[in-house]
């Protein structure tokens, strides 16, 4: 007896909300269009699903229901997000992007800027977005991991954009030279007493360098507070994304600094998500 898509989505409901998903059928909808083939148009997906499936097909979806019941992102099991205009590639040595980061792209798109520093660049998402949409700016991602880097080499690439962006391995801002007009950054901020009450899919597959400093959450925009005037030309801008409850204590470092216009920007959902700030020189 053959089986089709419908089949194996509906046996994987059950099992999805047993891990604890919250929408099972959609996951197993998505699921279900990975195993078939991402090029099927979404329109087309219900018709799909009618049809047998193929060994491979059921080979594919197997392994991902298995995937996702142990709560890998859906995006490592795809390998891609969608950001902001584009398709990143992703994988276990990157953060998974986040459609509240897109804030941060968003704000630094409000003022023209031809070169562009980003911090922490992971998947190159936030970096590689901007450069997109500045045909003559150039950019430089640094990470501390290498394997991220490899990551948003492939994502620049994948783009074609690898002639505007240069990734080099590097710890914050230690060992860079020149100017930019603008710096970005979506530095680890989870406090280490907080990495506990993550979702499965964040604390257990995500790079924890990534997601916190294993301490209170601020290292890094000390860190960046700090060495960012050396790095800014004038009137050049610093933005930043932030937990929602850091706004305060980030902005307090920014003006510490001699960072000036310093302002709270809050994300789709109206929660603070973005500290900006300008260096006057």
């Amino acid at each position: 007896m053959s089986v089709t898509g419908r089949d194996l989505m509906r046996g994987a409901v059950g099992r999805l909300g047993a891990a604890g998903l919250d929408d099972p059928e959609a996951e197993a909808m998505a699921l279900i269009a990975h195993a078939l083939g991402e090029g099927v148009p979404r329109h087309r997906l219900l018709t799909e699903l009618s049809r047998p499936v193929t060994a491979e097909e059921q080979a594919r979806f197997d392994a991902a229901l298995t995937a996702r019941s142990a709560r890998q992102p859906m995006a490592q099991i795809r390998g891609w997000r969608d950001f902001w205009k584009h398709r990143f590639q992703v994988t276990p040595d990157v953060l998974d992007p986040r459609p509240d980061t897109e804030a941060l792209v968003a704000a630094a798109l409000l003022a023209p800027f031809a070169t562009v520093l980003d911090l922490g660049t992971g998947s190159g998402c936030i970096l590689l977005s901007l450069l997109a949409e500045r045909p003559g700016a150039r950019g430089v991602g640094v990470d501390l991991s290498d394997k991220a880097l490899r990551v948003a080499a492939g994502n620049a690439t994948a783009l074609g954009l690898s002639d505007r962006a240069v990734f080099q391995q590097g710890d914050w801002l230690a060992g860079l030279s020149g100017q930019f007009d603008l710096i970005v950054s979506n530095p680890p901020y989870i406090a280490a007493a907080e990495m506990t009450g993550l979702q499965p899919e964040v604390r257990d597959h995500e790079p924890h360098l990534a997601l916190t400093d294993g301490a209170d959450g601020l290292s890094a925009y000390r860190i960046i507070a700090a060495g960012a005037p050396l790095h800014l030309g004038p009137g050049g801008r610093l933005l930043v994304e932030i937990g929602p409850l850091q706004g305060a204590e980030v902005a307090g470092l920014f003006t510490a600094a001699g960072l000036a216009e310093v302002a709270v920007l809050p994300d789709l959902d109206g929660r603070d998500r973005v500290v900006a700030a300008r260096w006057s020189g």
